[in-house]
């Protein structure tokens, strides 16, 4: 019997060949923001462990205040671009595809720790309507720069407490301006980046917004209260570009409006008609520290890998990202495949400290 999570998914003409992603995770490895040899062979041996598309740690635009602490890479200069060539063509010749997500840190950056302490910050200090369209531009250059370098899409990360989401954020954004108050000022700055990115791109090469309703300031944080809400701002998105959303939630499996068990990916897929990436604790017990120590590789929540295929095989959504599972266990993707979850290596704590870039089929089963 065919596997729907090893079936193939097409967006915006290009062909995934599974429903797993390796979701964005910050690593900081990138010395003076450029992505070396460790970081080249870190997704190379991903993609040779069978993901379906990886999506890279969140790459800086253009803008002083856009990377949150050293380490974090660019892709704006020569010698960043270069690196990031190497890294898509080693994906590429593991048979793997590669999406560069692009990003501005906002409020999370703090200016002391960051890799600029000298540059102003965006957010919370009120950004000028010329800091914004500067802002905006330098989301179109990152995105232009990624498809010239090779990459198969683009993430623009619109999630978690970064620039993007805190201007959808009612509780952050408290603009009174062109760029705040109703929710569809509030949700400006990302139609008009999702905008730039398209012109940047061209209509050919698929865009993927990243969303979500709460930030790493505020875990309760929402941007939107009500499905409606939701549409406004999923509407716009796609009339600007959005081909498809990743929908970020700390458990997947936690449904997101009363009255339905939809999570927030099942709603993006309801309410855009666009393919969604479901994105939270996949892999893990659970998104808390505890749960992680345990390292419990195989769990996909309540319902296991069996319910994940079925809201698949439903159309409640279309993907899934797998994040810190994938870094202990770069043949995770493989695993699943092949019915091995025996083998399956739990996540490890210390995993976040280092980039594991041995090649899969050296690695040693759990």
């Amino acid at each position: 019997m065919s596997d729907i999570l090893f079936s193939p998914l097409n967006i915006n003409g290009l062909t995934i060949p599974n429903r797993i992603a390796m979701a964005a995770m910050t690593r900081g490895f990138a010395m003076n923001g450029v992505p070396g040899a460790d970081i080249r062979d870190y997704y190379r041996v991903r993609a040779a462990g069978g993901v379906g598309l990886l999506i890279t740690e969140a790459i800086a635009v253009d803008r002083g205040g856009a990377s949150e602490k050293p380490g974090i890479p660019i892709i704006h200069n020569d010698a960043a671009a270069a690196g990031w060539r190497e890294v898509v063509a080693a994906v590429h010749g593991a048979g793997g595809l590669i999406a560069a997500q692009i990003h501005h840190a906002g409020a999370l950056r703090k200016a002391a720790s960051s890799a600029h302490p000298d540059a102003p910050n965006d957010e919370p200090v009120a950004m000028t309507d010329a800091d914004i369209a500067d802002t905006i531009a330098a989301f179109g250059k990152a995105a232009a720069a990624a498809r010239q370098a090779g990459f198969d899409a683009v993430e623009i990360h619109g999630a978690n407490g970064n620039l993007i989401n805190q201007f959808f954020w009612p509780k952050r954004n408290t603009r009174r301006d062109g760029w705040g108050g109703s929710l569809e000022k509030r949700a400006r700055f990302g139609i008009e980046v999702t905008k730039a990115v398209r012109a940047a791109v061209g209509p050919g090469f698929p865009v993927l917004f990243r969303i979500s309703q709460f930030s790493q300031e505020d875990y309760l944080a929402r941007i939107v209260e009500t499905p409606a809400e939701l549409d406004i701002i999923l509407g716009a998105l796609v009339d600007v570009g959005a081909d498809a959303f990743h929908a970020s939630q700390r458990r997947f499996w936690e449904p997101q409006f009363p009255g339905s068990d939809l999570n927030l990916a099942g709603w993006a897929r309801h309410l855009s008609g666009k393919p969604a990436i479901t994105v939270g604790s996949v892999g893990l017990k659970g998104p808390d520290v505890g749960d992680l120590l345990a390292g419990q590789g195989g769990y996909a929540g309540p319902g296991g890998l069996a319910e994940l295929r079925d809201k698949i095989e439903r159309g409640v959504f279309d993907m899934i990202a797998v994040g810190r599972a994938l870094l202990t266990d770069p043949r995770w993707v493989e695993k699943i495949r092949d019915g091995r979850l025996s083998d399956l290596r739990g996540f490890e704590l210390a995993s976040l400290g280092t980039l594991v870039t041995t090649d899969p089929a050296a690695l040693q089963t759990a």
